[in-house]
């Protein structure tokens, strides 16, 4: 059984990860109201992830015999200067969740609950590759600059992304 300190602290990773998905899918609205359909797609898959990410922590807690608690969604912002202040934006927070993991990590480590510290380690090599996806696209923004041809051959290809959970959102209700 876990303890409490650790408890609370996977179910406060828990609601970061169902934030997550929230603030990429309010990323994917602006993209969209901007008719970049690409950089909206891949939000929406971004969005998709965070939401296996949130049930890995769901299911976790369950099977250590705890108590999942949800609290309320923090609104996030709706609109961003730019398609690079929006991809700024979303590296600061998963420079933030990374920092985060690692902390969880080391409160496991503190605690001794070297079940936690393993279930942690998918996600400590997780937030290595979320950091580099967005920081790849967000320094192709930069070099980009104000072009638009090089906005819309970025968003021909942020279309290809498709969904990491099969079937979960991308099918719009069908």
């Amino acid at each position: 059984m876990m303890s409490e300190k650790m408890l609370k602290a996977l179910n406060e990773q828990l609601n970061r990860e169902l934030y997550s998905a929230y603030l990429y899918f309010a990323m994917a609205a602006y993209f969209e109201d901007l008719g970049l359909e690409g950089f909206a797609n891949w939000m929406k898959a971004q969005a998709e992830e965070e939401i296996g990410h949130a049930l890995r922590f769901y299911n976790y807690i369950y099977d250590r015999n705890g108590r999942v608690e949800l609290e309320e969604i923090q609104k996030p912002p709706k609109e961003w200067e730019s398609p690079l202040k929006a991809f700024e934006a979303a590296y600061e927070h998963e420079k933030f969740i990374s920092k985060c993991i690692h902390e969880l990590a080391a409160l496991a480590e503190e605690e001794k609950d070297y079940s936690t510290r393993a279930f942690l380690e998918w996600f400590i090599n997780e937030q290595v590759e979320e950091e580099a996806s967005v920081k790849k696209i967000l320094d192709k923004l930069k070099f980009a600059k104000d072009s638009p041809q090089v906005l819309f051959m970025l968003d021909k290809e942020l279309s290809t992304r498709g969904p990491k959970l099969p079937g979960l959102l991308m099918q719009g209700g069908e």
